[in-house]
């Protein structure tokens, strides 16, 4: 049996309260504030007390996980706030401070503002993303925060109060007309923030429409959430989590497969019974969970780490998803990994499971143009390169053309690589460039 538990939130102004961090040096907690005056901060008891081995601390992956330190600003941004905060800056100017450094670090990239958003007759609409032919992310307003956050997250730029850097669909359910028109669409992916911090009747204003008629070629039904790691207690005894269930359930009878895309980055974060048992009540209800995570420096940069993660996933009868790269925003500089060296710990981790767990794709880093796999390094005509496929792509019929890029061992994302073979361009530059372009000329036309 496992007993209720009364969620309490820590944010920046909350250090005080976290009796744990009191065992680190003045200097260390001030170093954790100035930097999440810039990055966003929050954290939880059930992360604090159950995930967290303190023992280790600063080292240990899950402290690294969501408590930010200085080295995740750039030097010349740490000491810039550090100044603002020691001379005691007032509190508007501290903010314009964060504000400039937060614009600085690529907030939204792979053109999230720039191409993900769907245009209808030449107007954006608003809160919701349709990069890939069959796939529409909606972002609930009352899901655009987290139990916690991961201190590597592409999606900061949601949470720091800047409201020109927040995707967010409201209540009117406009977003669902756009839905009913796009016939081709069979996923939607309800994401943030995380959907699933919204009670039971806010997820339902949002997903009970596509069970009813005119929604019949909506086949899957996904939500991003990182709740089963971070406060599993949502499925298990919080107040509503008996009615969440059922509405699961109530999904999976309609007929629709529900996917429950779970962010795991440490094999820690399943290893509590309360998490063993939320995903077993998840499971209960006939909706499947899918793993994902990226890789990170200093927290499962170790083959041995993901190994033991999806096989224990697979036990727990969760799947294997995704392996990505970290993505090329925020604090990627501290966190990121060299393609050569990630595509090294995918393979030595794939090759120590059995076929069942080799449902995991990667290392996919998830650009501009689609999600590309590093399949492999190889060496063709005497040159070595990375031979790269698209998983997705803003084309479909990109997907599974292989191509190649100059091997480079500092190389941590796809626009460090250069074509091989001498070639100027990837194949599909010019096409993406093409769309981009119309897109921001058809949003330039409505405007004027």
């Amino acid at each position: 049996m496992i007993s209720p538990r009364k969620l309490k939130i820590f944010g920046k102004r909350d250090f005080d309260k976290i009796p744990q961090l009191q065992k680190l040096s003045n200097d260390e907690k001030f170093s954790i504030k100035v930097a999440s005056h810039v990055l966003p901060f929050r954290t939880n008891n059930y992360v604090v007390d159950e995930l967290i081995d303190w023992n280790k601390v600063p080292d240990d992956p899950m402290f690294k996980l969501t408590f930010i330190n200085s080295d995740m600003l750039l030097p010349e941004h740490y000491d810039t706030m550090y100044r603002a905060l020691k001379n005691n800056y007032p509190p508007e100017k501290i903010k314009a401070i964060a504000n400039e450094i937060r614009f600085e670090l690529n907030p939204h990239p792979a053109g999230q503002l720039s191409a993900n958003l769907p245009l209808v007759n030449g107007e954006i609409m608003n809160g919701i993303q349709h990069k890939y032919r069959e796939t529409v992310l909606v972002f609930p307003s009352a899901g655009q925060t987290c139990h916690a956050f991961c201190s590597f997250c592409f999606r900061w730029a949601q949470f720091v109060g800047i409201d020109t850097l927040k995707f967010a669909t409201d209540e009117s359910n406009k977003f669902l007309e756009y839905i009913k028109n796009h016939k081709e669409v069979t996923d939607v992916l309800f994401t943030g923030g995380d959907p699933l911090i919204m009670t039971v009747q806010k997820l339902k204003i949002y997903i009970e429409p596509l069970l009813k008629p005119g929604f019949e070629h909506i086949q899957n039904i996904r939500i991003g959430t990182k709740s089963i790691s971070y406060w599993p207690y949502r499925f298990v005894t919080d107040k509503d989590s008996d009615e969440l269930l059922k509405f699961f359930e109530k999904i999976v009878s309609s007929g629709k497969h529900l996917a429950i895309m779970g962010h795991f980055n440490h094999w820690v974060e399943l290893s509590t019974d309360v998490a063993k048992e939320a995903v077993k009540r998840i499971r209960n209800t006939g909706a499947e969970i899918r793993s994902q995570s990226p890789l990170i420096k200093f927290i499962n940069d170790d083959s041995e780490v993901w190994a033991r993660m999806w096989k224990e996933q697979v036990k727990m009868g969760i799947i294997p998803y995704y392996f990505f790269i970290a993505r090329n925003t925020g604090a990627q500089h501290y966190f990121k990994i060299p393609l050569a060296k990630a595509f090294t710990i995918y393979r030595n981790a794939y090759k120590k499971v059995s076929g069942l767990i080799r449902t995991v794709r990667g290392p996919s880093m998830s650009a501009t143009p689609g999600k590309v796999a590093i399949e492999g390094i190889t060496e063709i005509y005497g040159e070595k390169v990375f031979v790269l496929n698209f998983i997705q792509a803003r084309n479909p019929a990109w997907v599974k053309r292989p191509f190649f890029a100059t091997f480079d061992e500092t190389a941590a994302w796809l626009d460090d690589l250069t074509p091989a073979f001498g070639s100027d361009k990837f194949f599909y530059e010019d096409e993406l460039e093409r769309m981009i372009n119309r897109k921001f000329e058809s949003v330039k036309a409505e405007a004027i």
